[in-house]
């Protein structure tokens, strides 16, 4: 291999480096940009609860350890891989009008 080479792939190297680390890759790499102030809806303050109900056979299950999905905007737990992939292929024969699935984003009210 030339030298030149060795630069040329060197260069490319360190701009990749600089911009995962500092530029527009750098929320992959842990180091996103900060902001000051609060945020109504910021992605960070968001906390799974601890337990739920799996909608395809009605089991309580950890949050923590347990497989999800997303539809539309909320999110569903499941006990297995298997009742993830019930729900996945028809979620609208699982989803009740009446037992509405936890939010992405919790709303926040003031004055409550």
């Amino acid at each position: 291999m030339q030298f030149q080479n060795v630069v040329y792939f060197l260069v490319w190297a360190g701009l990749f480096f600089v911009m995962m680390r500092f530029g527009c890759g750098s929320h992959i790499m842990g180091h996103g940009h900060r902001h000051s102030g609060s945020h109504a809806h910021d992605r960070g303050s968001w906390t799974p609860p601890e337990g739920a109900v799996d909608p395809v056979c009605g089991m309580t299950v950890a949050t923590a350890t347990a497989k999800s999905a997303v539809n539309g905007s909320h999110i569903f737990y499941f006990c297995s891989q298997e009742c993830r992939e019930k729900f996945e292929v028809a979620p609208a024969s699982y989803v009740g009008a009446n037992d509405p699935p936890p939010k992405l984003h919790e709303e926040h009210r003031h004055g409550h």
